[in-house]
This record gives C-alpha cells, structure tokens and sequence, in this order.
C-alpha cells in the first residue's frame, strides 16, 4: 500500500512538473478574431464572445478594450450586470468596472485584456495574447 501511494505522489508531481501549468511565457499564436465593424458597437456596451474568451467593451468615449471572461481571483468565469453596469464574479462576488478594474475584491487585480486592432473600419481581437494588469490605464485602450 505504502508503495502504490509513493507511485501516485511521483506521478502527480511528474504531471505538474511536465504540464506547463504556471508557465506564463508559453507562446500561442496569433488569432484574430474579427468581431464586426465599429459602427455596429454602440457607446458604452458590452459583447460577450464566449468562443473567444472575452467580453468586447466599447467604453464611453468610443474606444475599445477587450476582457478576459476570467475573474482574477480563482479564474470563475465573469458574467456582465448591465443593470448595474459592472462585471460580476459568482464564485465570490468580485466586482469590475466596465474598463476591468477591481470595484469590490477578492480579485486582486483588474480583468486580463486581449489587444484589440481595427483596421479598415473592423474590430479585431488578437485572442492569443493575453496581457496581464494591475489596474485599467487608457493605454490599454484602442482608440478609434
């Protein structure tokens, strides 16, 4: 018994070793999505894109900025309250801005971003790199 035990801790440390869990510098490839022309987004709105991991949100002075569906604290996925024009978290109630910021942790930091490209009049989002924040600054924004 004591040997099929010593196997499986073996095996689970090999696993978490060998899995590139934790790695932050893994390399995924470029994959732009295109999400529509800008004109088809209205000032201060909210699209989710369930298939693309994020939510697209035009803020109220026409940019663009697009979030991580993952909350910060555990990963739950965020769900948008237009009623109360914030992001919500069900797991523990973490709270965000429309820009991603924290307005009520546990989340320690704002909502993950994706870069946004608009070129020809079409939104795109580079859905391969997810940048990592502390806090909403206007230079994560693309302007229009």
């Amino acid at each position: 018994l004591g040997i099929l035990a010593s196997v499986e801790f073996v095996a689970v440390i090999f696993g978490f070793l060998f899995s590139g869990k934790g790695d932050k510098n893994v390399y995924t490839p470029k994959q732009l999505i295109e999400a529509g022309p800008v004109n088809s987004f209205q000032l201060n709105s909210v699209t989710p894109f369930r298939g693309g991991r994020f939510y697209l949100t035009r803020l109220e002075d026409g940019g663009f900025i697009a979030l991580s569906l993952r909350c910060t604290h555990l990963g739950c996925s965020i769900e948008w309250e237009e009623e109360k024009n914030r992001f919500i978290c069900p797991c523990h109630s973490s709270a965000f801005a429309m820009n991603g910021d924290v307005q009520n942790p546990p989340a320690p930091k704002a909502l993950d971003y994706y870069p946004v490209i608009i070129e020809n009049g079409l939104v795109k989002v580079d859905d391969g790199t997810k940048v990592e924040r502390e806090r909403y600054s206007k230079d994560q924004i693309e302007d229009v």
